[in-house]
């Protein structure tokens, strides 16, 4: 699984120009199952995203969580972030999960992350979204599930 991570003010999404969900302070999170992604791997994601130090502290020094900020993560199913570059410049998706797996994959994550006591709402598996965000700093981190550590 890939995920890119932002540190946003608020983000939304919409569909057909109405807004699907939305978030105030928090995470937006782009993320991709890529092919041989499991359920093993969710309780790893979701721990590392629900503690992941990337707020402020009152020094300034990044080093509070989503659940330490009471921040909320909207995440967004998103097969580019697997797109692959090594040659040309147009990418392929080849290492993303179909979209029946990936889609089963993403909505359990977030039922992980709510588990772990964390607000979550999502985009719309499938749909042409518009992503609106306000970022914050920006912050922008990647995470990649370590299949071969």
């Amino acid at each position: 699984m890939k995920l890119v991570i932002q540190r946003i003010k608020n983000a939304s999404v919409l569909v057909n120009s109405q807004i699907i969900s939305e978030i105030g302070q928090g995470l937006l999170v782009f993320a991709c199952a890529e092919k041989g992604d499991d359920e093993r791997i969710l309780d790893w994601v979701a721990e590392k995203l629900v503690n992941l130090r990337i707020f402020s502290d009152k020094e300034g020094k990044l080093n509070l969580s989503i659940k330490d900020v009471g921040g909320e993560i909207l995440l967004v199913s998103n097969f580019t972030v697997c797109g692959f570059l090594k040659k040309g410049t147009r990418p392929t998706f080849h290492l993303a999960e179909s979209p029946e797996i990936a889609k089963n994959l993403l909505q359990k994550l977030a039922q992980k992350i709510r588990e772990k006591g964390v607000s979550v709402k999502e985009g719309v598996f499938g749909a042409y979204m518009e992503v609106k965000l306000i970022n914050d700093g920006p912050v922008t981190i990647y995470l990649e599930y370590p299949h071969n550590p």
